[in-house]
Order: structure tokens, then C-alpha cells, then sequence
């Protein structure tokens, strides 16, 4: 069984990300970029499905610019057998990428396509939901444990009143949560291999795919600052505030 693994190249969660002074985006010149930490956690759980013999190939795919190749070949040092780049330099949205992903379930025939949850560059969270509705698979979305019996997959999940168990048919589409798995440490020697794995380059035209943007960004602005807390002397006190100021009670 293939599992494909969508990764995206964002900037690095440790970055204190920075709006354009003229406000159409998010200042990324110079800045560190990195895998997706939802994506990470993707390929981490398809490695391993792997390693217990569920899984023969990995196919980790990234959809952007060429520097996008950099986080493909992070995602091969975790472990992924070989990596597909749809390369385009246009804005990529959601309903674009599961098109394209759609393409590439269709030409490579994956058992199962485990995705993060969302990105966490514009938090979008619906790639995954697109895609299963663009193939029509079964999806377990929020995944915080997969086991894959035979020719189904069972994913646990996390919901408001606790545990939700799904157990869906293969070829299906699941999405990661944060308590799915701790991926590994990518160690030298993996990267030095990574560089001698098999990368195809493909363009959108190729998968016979429109990917112009559908959604206009009109402006990005910083949220308000927050003002600076005040010391009460005691409850009472707190308690006007909170009704005659704040306005919350």
C-alpha cells in the first residue's frame, strides 16, 4: 500500500511573523521557513505505518515554489521513499491544492493520504475536506491515532464529549492532530541520503489543473495591541470593574 503525504513550506513556528507595511501580506523576505508542523506529524505517522509493514511506499508531495523542494527533501530524511514537487510560483489556495492532490490520487493509486489538519500560515483547515470530497473517500479528520488492519484504517479522534473511534474503508483521507505522534529527529545521515532519493518535478499544467486564485486578499493587518492589566484591592472591587468597565458581567 502507497500512503501519500501532503507537507507545505511555511514560516517556522519559532518566527514572529510580520505584516507588509503596505498591508497586502505577510513579510517572509529573509525569514526562516520550514515544514508545516501538522505535516510533520503526517509523515512521522506514515513512516511508521511503514515500519510495521502496513505501508510499502511513501510518497511525500508538496505544492509552491521551487524552495519548496527543501522541506521535500526534510520530509525524505524522515523517512518518506521517494517525492513528487507540482511546482508553481501563483498564490495557492485550498480548493487549488486538493485539486491538485485529486490529480495525484488519481495517477498514483495511494491506500491511504494522510495530511496535518491545517497550516499554520492561514489556518485554512480544508485541504483534507476538499480532497476527500474531490475523490470521494472516506475522511477521519483530527487524528490522534491511526491503525491500519487489512483493507481498512481505524482512527481515533478527539471530540468535545471524548473519544470518537472511525473505522472507514481503504482508500481513504485522514488528517493529523497535534497528539498523533512526536516526529523524530532527522539525523545527518538521513539528509545525506534524502539527497539521493527520487524527486519528479511536475507543473500544474501537467495534472490538467487550474490553479488561479478563486479568493482575493484585500488587506492583512497586525491585530490591536493589547492594553497593559490593572492590580484590584480586593473582590468587590474586581467585580465593578469587570460589570461597569470591562462590561462582561
Amino acid at each position: 500500500m502507497k500512503i501519500l503525504v501532503p507537507v507545505k513550506r511555511v514560516v517556522d513556528y519559532n518566527v514572529k511573523v510580520r505584516v507588509k507595511a503596505d498591508g497586502t501580506g505577510v513579510d517572509i523576505a529573509n525569514v526562516k521557513m520550514s515544514m508545516n508542523p501538522f505535516d510533520e506529524i503526517a509523515i512521522e505517522e506514515a513512516v511508521r505505518l511503514k515500519e510495521k509493514g502496513a505501508a510499502t511506499e511513501v510518497i511525500a508531495v508538496s505544492c509552491g515554489v521551487s524552495q519548496c523542494q527543501e522541506t521535500l527533501r526534510t520530509a525524505l530524511a524522515i523517512g518518506a521513499d521517494r517525492a513528487i514537487h507540482v511546482e508553481t510560483d501563483a498564490e495557492l489556495q485550498p480548493l487549488a491544492v486538493a485539486k491538485l492532490l485529486a490529480a495525484l490520487v488519481a495517477k498514483e493509486a495511494p491506500g491511504l493520504v494522510i495530511l496535518g489538519k491545517q497550516a499554520i500560515d492561514d489556518d485554512a483547515n480544508q485541504t483534507g475536506q476538499m480532497l476527500a470530497a474531490l475523490t470521494n473517500l472516506p475522511q477521519a479528520t483530527f487524528a490522534s491515532k491511526v491503525e491500519v488492519a487489512a483493507d481498512r484504517v481505524e482512527v481515533t479522534r478527539e471530540i468535545d464529549g471524548g473519544l470518537e473511534v472511525l473505522s472507514m474503508s481503504l482508500p481513504a483521507i485522514v488528517t493529523t492532530d497535534l497528539r498523533l505522534n512526536e516526529p523524530r529527529y532527522v539525523t545527518l545521515p538521513n539528509i545525506m541520503k534524502a539527497k539521493k532519493k527520487p524527486l519528479e518535478n511536475v507543473k500544474p499544467a501537467d495534472l490538467g489543473v487550474d490553479v488561479a486564485p478563486r479568493l482575493k486578499t484585500l488587506k492583512v493587518a497586525e491585530p490591536a495591541g493589547r492594553k497593559a492589566g490593572i492590580k484590584v484591592a480586593d473582590v468587590a472591587a474586581l467585580v465593578d470593574k469587570l460589570k461597569n468597565e470591562a462590561k462582561v458581567i
